[in-house]
């Protein structure tokens, strides 16, 4: 727990002496408070093993979007197979995309197009676990890479107060699995906050609805007595200012002006152009859901009604990434669960398909501007070596400069690999 004190003479009912102070919850590891998370922090910086500044913005397409007519069009394939959308044309010499992402093409140099992602599995939860996690785990007791990330960063980014996992909208199975509540995702439409509620003890309870209320207060006793907080050592100092600070603001896009919040559009456009404020603002992975993808019939109709967004939202967030100097630091993943049939049904549709699966990625620092692997004549399945979940994850953790090996103690206190099987995708690192 973290408790802020203000020496100002004061006793409380349970007879604390001279002071008052202010609990907020836990922040890390158990046992683990605030100033002592900072000061762990400045001294794995000082043995240089520090993680590096990164954020990843991931983009879960829920519902699994066709493969075909988002990233791999395969215009040579017979009729019934290839994209009923079209294709559009990319900078990148002889690729394209699907039809109804025209924006998206014109950035396509700044991405790579991932065309053997596949895992097996055409069942919407498990398979979404099997993306998120890397397990084929129906108990959901592996973590997702966001807590994962969490875990090993700390929950709180040390210069903003912004947490270091962030979601908006739920996706099955980006939990925290059996690294602990402490891990999950915040929230911040409030069903985090919910849940705390649920698993918290009463007292801590008490002390995250009286936040506000006492930080108030504090801040007061602080502006009275000049700024100065007597007795706080320097990590003790940049942790109160954290909780004071002005993170929040983060995730407010009508502070943007105008001009950008007309560039990303409405419904996902406003949730991207939030996530690109939430990485700037220090939040170390966030997550954004946009569902609506299982076409089994008319996936012409459905594209028109959910492509248009995706088209400008993911290719305004790139290019302003890219302008703002944020794209080598910030990653962008757009995936689903799976992809979609090769072959068109007789409902115009395609229906669940984990043989082949959509994935296309933008910045982190990575080698842009590629198709990575091939599928097969048909679009069926990989033509190449496969690209598996784990993979991706491994590629992300080094990212951030982690060991994709890197453990963690489970329930039983004995170290267990995060990842087993997979290694980071070789062109992208």
């Amino acid at each position: 727990m973290l408790t802020f004190v203000s020496d100002n003479g004061s006793r409380s009912c349970d007879g604390s002496s001279r002071r008052d102070f202010l609990r907020v919850g836990s922040l890390g590891m158990a046992g683990l408070t605030l100033p002592n998370l900072l000061r762990a922090r400045a001294e794995a910086n000082q043995r240089g093993t520090s993680v590096r500044n990164k954020s990843v913005i991931w983009i879960w397409l829920s519902g699994g979007p066709t493969h075909v007519e988002t990233f791999d069009p395969k215009m040579t394939a017979p009729v019934e197979y290839r994209s009923i959308t079209g294709e559009a044309k990319t900078p990148i010499p002889g690729v394209t995309v699907g039809g109804t992402f025209p924006e998206i093409a014109k950035v396509a140099d700044k991405m790579s197009l991932v065309r053997s992602f596949a895992h097996g599995n055409s069942s919407h939860g498990t398979a979404t676990t099997w993306v998120m996690t890397g397990y084929n785990d129906r108990m959901m007791m592996k973590p997702a890479l966001g807590s994962i990330v969490a875990r090993a960063q700390g929950t709180t980014d040390p210069h903003t107060g912004m947490p270091t996992y962030v979601r908006m909208g739920n996706i099955r199975s980006d939990g925290p699995g059996w690294l602990g509540t402490s891990y999950s995702a915040f929230d911040p439409a409030g069903q985090a906050r919910k849940n705390m509620r649920v698993a918290l003890p009463e007292d801590r309870v008490q002390d995250r609805r009286g936040l506000l209320g006492n930080l108030d207060k504090i801040r007061r006793d602080v502006d009275r007595k000049g700024g100065k907080m007597e007795g706080m050592d320097g990590f003790e100092r940049q942790a109160f200012e954290l909780i004071l600070g002005s993170s929040q603001d983060a995730f407010d896009v009508n502070q943007e002006d105008r001009k950008v919040r007309d560039r990303y559009g409405k419904g996902l456009g406003e949730s991207l152009l939030k996530a690109r404020r939430l990485a700037e603002a220090g939040c170390s992975f966030i997550t954004v859901n946009y569902g609506g993808w299982d076409m089994h019939g008319g996936i012409v109709k459905g594209l028109k009604t959910r492509a248009t967004q995706v088209d400008q939202g993911v290719s305004s967030l790139i290019s302003d990434l890219d302008e703002r100097g944020m794209l080598d630091d910030t990653l962008v993943v757009i995936t689903g669960e799976f992809g979609r049939t090769p072959r068109i049904n007789k409902k115009a549709g395609r229906d669940h398909w984990g043989r082949l699966c959509t994935l296309a990625l933008a910045g982190g620092g990575l080698k842009m501007g590629q198709v990575i692997g091939e599928s097969s004549r048909k679009i069926e399945v990989p033509a190449s070596t496969p690209i598996r979940p784990q993979d991706l994850m491994a590629t992300v953790l080094t990212m951030y400069g982690l060991d994709y090996r890197l453990q963690f103690p489970d329930n039983g206190g004995r170290p267990t690999y995060m990842l087993e099987e997979g290694t980071p995708i070789a062109e992208l690192v």
